[in-house]
């Protein structure tokens, strides 16, 4: 059954093009989310695979989601504006999980941050709940920033591996260069991994070279949010997308299909 839902989330290449769109839980009203269920009409031919989002948008919009395969945040407990933002914890069962439809659940591991052992021990515990009803689980692994650098190569690296050693059997994560180290990092990585997108930023060349690099390291794909429902073109943004992890486009060819 684990299988399936696998197959359910990625293309008979293995790669697979995840929209997320999960933010709101966290982070409140958002521009590009005042409306999911439209935002669910414009993307959902596009090619894309799946979604990762929320229980609420889960509950409210099943009928717009079509064949797209869903992984549902499983984690949370706080808000952006508490101050302290604690530990963290389950705040959806597999069991409810498996009733609304999902295909995969969803958690952070979160490396050098405050949140480090609460997010690990409730990975753990994920993985575990998980495994009874043959739910794979999706680990987005970050790492800490020092004050003068962003993480390396190396550091997502050893996220990753944190990640697959507690069960986990799909990484989340970012991508930093060079493209060879983290090839090397990602070769130690024995479950697929997708690149998250990050921030907004208004490069869109930017964006999908990164992506471009991402896959040719090893990547299976990709798990974007606000680049895609921030974007002026949620929907061209999303067939770029697929272009570059489906149809072997190169990144200028994929930038013909926001235009």
């Amino acid at each position: 059954m684990k299988d399936l839902r696998m197959r359910r989330l990625f293309g008979e290449n293995g790669r697979t093009v995840i929209i997320a769109f999960d933010h709101a839980a966290f982070m409140g009203p958002m521009r590009g989310l005042e409306d999911p269920g439209s935002l669910l009409d414009s993307i959902r031919n596009t090619g894309i695979n799946a979604v990762l989002t929320t229980q609420g948008i889960a509950r409210s919009f099943a009928t717009r989601f079509g064949s797209l395969g869903l992984l549902l945040r499983a984690d949370g407990g706080s808000s952006m504006r508490n101050p302290q933002m604690g530990d963290i914890h389950r705040i959806v069962s597999v069991e409810d999980a498996v009733r609304l439809g999902a295909d995969a659940v969803v958690c952070m591991g979160m490396i050098g941050f405050p949140e480090e052992t609460s997010s690990l021990l409730n990975l753990t515990e994920l993985v575990s709940q998980a495994a009874v009803w043959n739910m794979p689980v999706m680990a987005e692994m970050l790492v800490k920033a020092s004050e003068n650098k962003e993480p390396t190569a190396e550091d997502i690296g050893f996220a990753m591996r944190v990640g697959v050693e507690l069960g986990a059997d799909i990484i989340k994560t970012p991508f930093a260069g060079p493209m060879e180290q983290y090839r090397k990092q990602m070769a130690a990585c024995y479950r697929p991994v997708v690149v998250l997108g990050g921030a907004k930023v208004d490069d869109e060349s930017g964006l999908l070279t990164s992506v471009a690099k991402a896959l040719e390291a090893g990547a299976s794909g990709v798990a974007i949010g606000r680049n895609v429902w921030q974007h002026g073109n949620p929907t061209g943004m999303c067939r770029a997308l697929v272009a570059l992890v489906h149809g072997g486009a190169s990144v200028a060819q994929a930038l013909t299909e926001i235009k």
